[in-house]
């Protein structure tokens, strides 16, 4: 549950970027891939799972060839790491609606911040397509970068320091419950994102 923030509760702003900023397709990602592959997206979609290969890729312990491998082998599939990587950035499918312009009208009023789950393929990838709303953010916090990835507590103690103002004064936005508990529980406020609504409703409550 959501609860909106008191008007100057806050003093940075902290977002995830998929699913709040960037939105993300992975029926895009196993269209490509099974596009290449020749067999159905469902099937790859039924084989695919966040496990250790996947979690050491967004903690910088793998490379992109290496998780590309344990792909290959879990997936069943024999395509390059080219066409992987192609998939793999299909992800992204834009920005989510309406959010550019409220980041922007937060920036003028309070540091903003992001946090995400991420790999150095997709870093490499979002750089470039996003630079333009992803500017409005005085520092990119990556898992791959910084070897800790959400929800794990160390991560968000991480992200506090580094940004330097109390946990309490931080709100954090994220479309993953887990994430959320997880922020909550490292002191962070949060609000659980399933439209660009929830965001501007939280802005609206601190008077941005």
């Amino acid at each position: 549950m959501n609860l909106p923030p008191a008007p100057h509760s806050v003093d940075a702003l902290l977002f995830d970027l998929g699913r709040v900023v960037l939105d993300i397709s992975f029926d895009q990602v196993m269209a490509c891939w099974a596009g290449h592959a020749g067999c159905a997206p469902a099937d790859l979609a039924g084989r695919f799972v966040v496990n250790d290969s996947f979690k050491h890729h967004e903690t910088g312990r793998i490379d992109d060839a290496a998780f590309f491998a344990n792909l290959r082998q879990s997936l069943g599939i024999g395509i390059t790491d080219v066409q992987f990587l192609e998939g793999w950035n299909a992800i992204f499918a834009g920005e989510m609606p309406g959010i550019a312009p409220l980041l922007a009208g937060a920036a003028k009023r309070l540091p903003l911040y992001a946090f995400s789950n991420t790999n150095p393929a997709h870093v490499e990838h979002f750089s470039r397509a996003y630079a333009d709303v992803l500017g409005h953010f005085r520092e990119i916090f990556l898992s791959s970068s910084i070897g800790l990835r959400k929800p794990d507590a160390e991560a968000y103690d991480h992200v506090i320091k580094a940004i330097g103002v109390p946990a309490s004064r931080i709100l954090f936005f994220d479309d993953s419950a887990a994430n959320i508990e997880g922020a909550r529980a490292r002191g962070l406020s949060a609000i659980h994102v399933t439209s660009t609504d929830d965001v501007a409703r939280a802005l609206t409550a601190l008077g941005i």
